[in-house]
């Protein structure tokens, strides 16, 4: 009886062990709702216009994000990424302020400049690790 004890003792403890090693490998520091490249945001940072296609006079685009279970100040990297010519082109580090939120990240460029025609990229990432699909859109 305590041999059998001991054995179950010892499956627990290596269920334990499992279940922490996969906590450990994917914590859910934050959940991302959505995820969309936008024209712009209203006052209250709603989206102006969803799509992936821009025009070739365009000189700024958005990443809009909503996210929920959060924990305060988890880091989100966006990095921007020019496909065309294979260039990372920016990085932004944003500190989540609250548990549920929502964000508008702009790319833009200088006063009388546009932007590149060609493809891009958004990656989404905590912990070194991308937490949604790859936003993409072309600039014409």
């Amino acid at each position: 009886m305590r041999r059998k004890n001991i054995i179950i003792i010892h499956i627990v403890l290596l269920i334990l062990a499992v279940l922490w090693i996969l906590y450990l490998s994917n914590p859910k520091d934050i959940i991302i709702q959505e995820a969309k490249i936008v024209t712009g945001v209203d006052e209250n940072l709603t989206p102006l216009k969803v799509t992936n296609l821009f025009p070739k006079n365009t000189a700024k685009v958005s990443a809009w994000i909503s996210w929920r279970n959060a924990k305060i100040n988890t880091q989100l990297l966006v990095k921007w990424y020019y496909l065309t010519d294979d260039l990372p082109i920016y990085d932004y580090n944003l500190s989540i302020p609250k548990r549920e939120g929502i964000a508008n990240i702009v790319l833009a460029m200088p006063e009388g400049k546009t932007l590149p025609s060609g493809l891009y990229k958004v990656t989404l990432l905590t912990n070194k690790k991308q937490i949604v699909k790859p936003l993409t859109f072309k600039i014409q």
